[in-house]
């Protein structure tokens, strides 16, 4: 009997299944009885493609035990071949060696879910199996509740546009009219009706997702669909199945056939938020589309061609993420054909009057109330603040201030502590050690600000985070910036 027929002969106890991947026929017969209960079946191969064939015949696999050492195909080997056909599944590896150094380097990069060092005892086999299977069932409910979710919302976002249409974004839209501003959205004018991919680059809260939007929506796509997805807030199986879909049966969970991004925005605009955050294996997927033009769904044994412009951002530095070999290059020149510089607001302060005035008309609006205005010194002040948080800040500030506002004119006791704790810092120019440039003395405030936002809050970084509008991730990045150049 072939030897995976044989374990097919296992009692069936659940509706996943287990891959025995070893060179020796004999490891399954001492398995089999360890793992009995745990699973419905349990698939066995002697060698590297027999088990890739496996994976693609039968979805329901949902954790792999794997010698490391093999003839043809090694574990290592086997591993990256199966990360392409099967991202959601749960990989043990068997090792009678001492190479556990690279076996941890692949647990964090999450290619590797455990190691167990031959010979194992049955406890500890059965322990990484059970947490195995908990961990790919629980992946695999979360996918499900999140494709539940999106499909509520994008049923929302169907009847909004029947019921208002969707409004189109003009250049105009941007706000302001700095020297650094303009130049920006004279290059914006020169990209959006084009073709090509656009790269937009930015600190965090900067804007660009409505530059994004410029740029689809002033483009020959303008009338088909614009979908976004922050690449940085989903692990990478689920940021897989997100972008370009899955068959159903593809893997536990997968009740039905999802369309993913890319199909679902065919004739019109992807933007990919926070690229940089993107993993390996997302990035070489990401590349086969650019050249290829072709989407594989998960689980699906066929292509699909799909017509899509693709708009990336970042607040990383990818030339840097490149050389440390946590970006693809070659990426980087599919997605750099256009690129878009976003300046911060610290660098168009010019335009805080004009940006303040417009978000002051938005919370007004929304609130349903009389127009509010923002007296010289409150104005004053946000020209000394260096705004780490950019126009994201700036409107959480206004929206804040609104609600203290005891009469129609905001004043600068309206502003937060650290807001107005500016007034209290020496003159720029009063000491011979005082930072020169501009950056410096940025960085010097900055600093300053979060030192003091921390010291009100006892250390509580997701509090300070939120006072300071600023994302937790943004914050730590701060702190070990400031640390590194002794400003805090």
């Amino acid at each position: 009997m072939p030897l995976a027929q044989e374990e097919r002969a296992t009692a069936t106890v659940g509706g996943d299944a287990l891959l025995v991947l070893d060179d020796e026929p004999t490891m399954l017969s001492v398995l089999r009885p360890q793992l009995k209960g745990l699973v419905g079946t349990v698939f066995g191969a002697t060698n590297g493609r027999e088990a890739l064939d496996l994976l693609d015949a039968h979805p329901e696999i949902a954790v792999a035990i794997i010698d490391q050492r093999m003839p043809e195909m090694t574990g290592p080997e086997f591993i990256a071949r199966s990360m392409e056909r099967r991202p959601d599944l749960i990989r043990i590896i068997l090792t009678a060696y001492q190479d556990i150094g690279s076996l941890i380097d692949a647990i964090n990069a999450g290619t590797i879910f455990r190691y167990i060092e031959k010979p194992w005892k049955k406890e500890e086999m059965l322990q990484a199996v059970h947490q195995g299977l908990e961990v790919y069932r629980l992946r695999a409910e979360n996918l499900r509740l999140n494709e539940e979710l999106q499909a509520a919302n994008a049923n929302l976002q169907k009847q909004n546009v029947r019921l208002k249409g969707e409004a189109k974004v003009r250049f105009e839209d941007i706000i302001g009219s700095s020297p650094a501003l303009q130049r920006m959205i004279e290059d914006l004018k020169r990209f959006a009706p084009t073709d090509a991919n656009l790269l937009v680059l930015g600190e965090t809260g900067t804007g660009k997702e409505l530059i994004a939007r410029v740029a689809h929506y002033n483009s020959r796509r303008a009338g088909e669909p614009f979908l976004a997805l922050d690449c940085g807030a989903l692990e990478s199986s689920i940021l897989t199945s997100e972008l370009f879909g899955h068959k159903r049966g593809a893997f536990t969970g997968a009740i039905n056939d999802r369309v993913g991004l890319f199909e679902a925005a065919h004739r019109g605009t992807v933007f990919l938020d926070e690229i940089g955050n993107a993993s390996l294996d997302v990035q070489n997927k990401l590349l086969r589309v650019l050249d290829s033009g072709e989407i594989r769904p998960v689980g699906a044994n066929q292509p699909i061609r799909v017509d899509v412009r693709v708009v990336a951002a970042t607040s990383a530095d990818l030339d840097a993420k490149v050389q440390q070999g946590s970006f693809r290059e070659d990426l980087l020149y599919r997605l750099n054909v256009c690129r878009i510089s976003v300046p911060p607001l610290r660098e168009r302060k010019q335009d805080l009057p004009e940006l303040v005035a417009h978000m002051m008309a938005q919370v007004c609006h929304r609130a349903h109330r009389q127009p509010l205005r923002v007296s010289r010194a409150a104005l004053d002040l946000f020209s000394l603040y260096p705004f780490p948080g950019n126009i994201r800040e700036l409107a959480n500030l206004v929206e804040r201030a609104s609600y203290l506002c005891d009469n129609d004119v905001i004043m600068e006791h309206d502003l937060p502590d650290h807001v107005r704790a500016l007034r209290a810092l020496p003159d720029a120019t009063s000491t011979a050690d005082t930072p020169r440039t501009l950056k410096d003395l940025v960085d010097r405030y900055e600093s300053q600000l979060i030192r003091d936002a921390l010291d009100r809050n006892n250390g509580n970084k997701t509090k300070t985070a939120e006072e300071l509008g600023l994302l937790l991730k943004t914050l730590y990045y701060k702190l070990d910036k400031f640390r590194d150049a002794s400003l805090l």
